[in-house]
């Protein structure tokens, strides 16, 4: 009895050590670099171009009216030794009044635009995270670290970044859905 209570002592520390070794080896640290994700995403060049010709239509719709604007205004001072008072008074209330809804309509639509490319954005993030979610589930990693410039990971091993192999993964994925 005194001779197996050392032994079993002993095979009992070496399972911890291995389960130990074992457990740690399973949770190593990996991470993505966010950035690269996004701009390497297929999907990503694609919504970026709709968000782009939607963008450069609405600016385009306000630019047309800027410029009617302008050309009324050139008129108005071309005109108005012609009018009496009353007709330049209500000639630049006019004006005024149509700067003004110009002026609303640019916020309007520089609004909608940044919640356009907000929308778009998140749509492409959203792809990227699900696919982080299951790569990481179906690779056994308890954590999936996301790099971006701000400098959250100030450091890491070129071993550890799986950006390439996910954005692969991520290329193929969305290639299978395209077609």
């Amino acid at each position: 009895m005194k001779k197996t209570l050392p032994i079993i002592a002993v095979i009992a520390l070496l399972v911890s050590l291995f389960a130990v070794y074992k457990s740690y080896q399973s949770s190593e640290l990996v991470y993505v670099d966010v950035n690269k994700l996004l701009e390497g995403y297929n999907r990503t060049k694609i919504v970026r171009a709709d968000f782009e010709k939607k963008a450069k239509l609405l600016r385009s719709n306000v630019d047309s009216l800027v410029v009617d604007w302008q050309k009324e205004l050139k008129q108005y001072e071309k005109e108005r030794a012609r009018y009496t008072r009353k007709e330049l008074a209500l000639k630049q209330e006019l004006l005024g009044n149509k700067q003004q809804q110009i002026n609303n309509y640019q916020q309007a639509i520089q609004k909608q635009i940044q919640d356009e490319d907000k929308k778009a954005t998140q749509t492409v993030i959203n792809d990227i995270n699900d696919y982080v979610k299951e790569y990481g589930k179906k690779k056994g990693y308890r954590i999936i670290f996301g790099a971006n410039s701000s400098g959250n990971i100030m450091y890491a091993d070129e071993a550890t970044d799986l950006t390439n192999e996910i954005l692969e993964g991520l290329n193929t994925e969305f290639k299978g859905k395209k077609e």
